[in-house]
């Protein structure tokens, strides 16, 4: 009997070390990291900053894949499905809270698909012209909008992306039809504005801080609770009596059964990489607030935010599609 139980007990001993090894050597191989936008953008930036900083944390190549599709939902469905041992993690932004209320049907629900590890970054966007357009002012924009609305463009990524739901709230706060044009990219959108097949554009600074310090667009208005840091000089839409104040984030996530050891390494490392002062100060620098959080807190931020689009959008009276 003793020697029976001295057996089980070596077992069970057994079992939890070459589990804790499991846990204490992850990640053992490249990681990867998925988002539904092209390259460019400021989700993009992000996380390829983010992913240097993972890479010198635990010593692994961290691949980004971009995947731009239908407002990121095909690149969220897939990873969703994936393998869920922490390998693969998703990029998930306030596009996606904004979604389920702007669709009619998604592939997934964003509060059980995935499991939370932590936000990255927060950010606002910026209502652009061409450098050398004589619309130098928001009022000046909604002016011209108002005198041939079919004419005017708006131009913005990917279909139910932040930029692209902030484009549909002004175009219902204004009550101006203007011309919605959605593009795969970033730099898609500001050659168009420099073109001129486009009026503005909706974007964040962090995407289109060169262009901007060179003078080639120009940002008139925000739509941050405040003015950006790096552009003290633009009023926010607010400030203006329009009422389509958008803060953005981005944020990791993985596959719903990922084990919970898994998703606090995870959620431990991307904190101490978003915390360094290296990548504080880029994020600064492109006018960005960078920011961790726990899973549980970035649980109640999905939350809240569908709960907050979801009125929103309702009250803009914008049908789902």
């Amino acid at each position: 009997m003793t020697k029976m139980l001295g057996v089980l007990v070596a077992l069970v001993l057994g079992f939890v070390a070459v589990g804790t090894a499991g846990a204490q050597t992850f990640p053992n191989r490249p990681l990867r990291i998925v988002m539904g936008f092209g390259p460019g953008g400021f989700a993009d930036i992000t996380m390829r900053l983010l992913g240097q900083k993972l890479t010198e944390i635990t010593g692994q190549q961290v691949v980004i894949e971009n995947r731009p599709s239908a407002g990121g939902m095909i690149a969220a469905a897939a990873v969703s499905s994936t393998a869920p041992d922490g390998y693969t993690l998703f990029v998930l932004s306030s596009a996606v809270t904004i979604a389920q209320s702007l669709l009619k049907t998604m592939p997934f629900d964003p509060r059980t698909a995935f499991a939370p590890v932590s936000t990255a970054a927060y950010f606002d966007l910026l209502i652009l012209t061409k450098g050398d357009s004589p619309l130098r002012s928001i009022e000046d924009v909604l002016a011209l909008a108002r005198t041939d609305p079919a004419k005017f463009n708006i131009g913005t990524v990917v279909p139910g992306s932040t930029q692209n739901v902030t484009a549909e709230l002004l175009r219902s706060v204004t009550s101006i039809p203007m011309t919605i044009v959605p593009y795969r990219s970033t730099p898609e959108v500001m050659t168009a504005l420099i073109r001129g097949d486009i009026q503005i554009a909706v974007d964040s600074y962090a995407a289109l801080k060169a262009p901007i310090d060179a003078g080639q667009v120009r940002a008139v208005a925000g739509t941050g609770d405040v003015r950006s840091p790096r552009l003290p000089d633009v009023p926010t839409l607010k400030e203006k009596g329009i009422n389509a104040e958008v803060v953005g984030w981005n944020a990791l996530v993985v596959p719903a059964a990922t084990p919970p050891e898994t998703v606090a390494l995870l959620n431990r490392h991307i904190n101490t990489a978003v915390a360094t002062p290296e990548f504080r100060q880029r994020m600064l620098d492109f006018g960005t607030l960078a920011k961790g959080s726990t899973p549980e807190e970035m649980r109640a931020r999905i939350v809240a935010d569908i709960d907050k689009w979801a009125a929103v959008i309702k009250q803009a009276g914008i049908e789902p599609r």
